[in-house]
């Protein structure tokens, strides 16, 4: 059973720092419990992924500068997320807005190189007995 991601749902960069929430703007008016659901192109930086706190890769033009600067010690930077793409994969068959939904299999690309992973969903799934 996939588990829908929806406004809140907390991901972690591989290179950043600390995790972030998901932000969803509530344009396509579809809900999760009561939270916007996310779909595959919810994947705007600073819009829908805030920051990750800080951004510890030397393919990330800022960090590199400032490990140059630092005389080769590897120097984190603020995150500013550089997704250029949507997530991958969600779930094909669930239509939100003529746009896969997003799961909490989904997984985002940085530019930089790194992979956004969801840590939870932003909703809790319970069964009664």
């Amino acid at each position: 059973m996939s588990i829908q991601v929806c406004m809140g749902a907390l991901m972690q960069c591989s290179f950043g720092s600390a995790p972030c929430s998901l932000i969803v703007l509530p344009l396509s008016l579809t809900f999760a419990g009561v939270m916007p659901a996310g779909t595959i192109m919810d994947y705007a930086p600073i819009v829908n992924l805030p920051t990750f706190a800080m951004c510890n890769t030397p393919s990330n033009p800022v960090v590199a500068s400032a490990t140059a600067a630092a005389s080769g010690v590897l120097t984190p930077m603020p995150c500013i997320p550089a997704t250029a793409a949507p997530w991958i994969v969600g779930a094909p068959t669930v239509l939100i807005g003529s746009k896969p939904a997003l799961n909490e299999t989904s997984t985002g690309m940085c530019s930089y190189g790194g992979v956004i992973k969801f840590t939870f969903a932003g909703q809790v799934i319970t069964q009664l007995p």
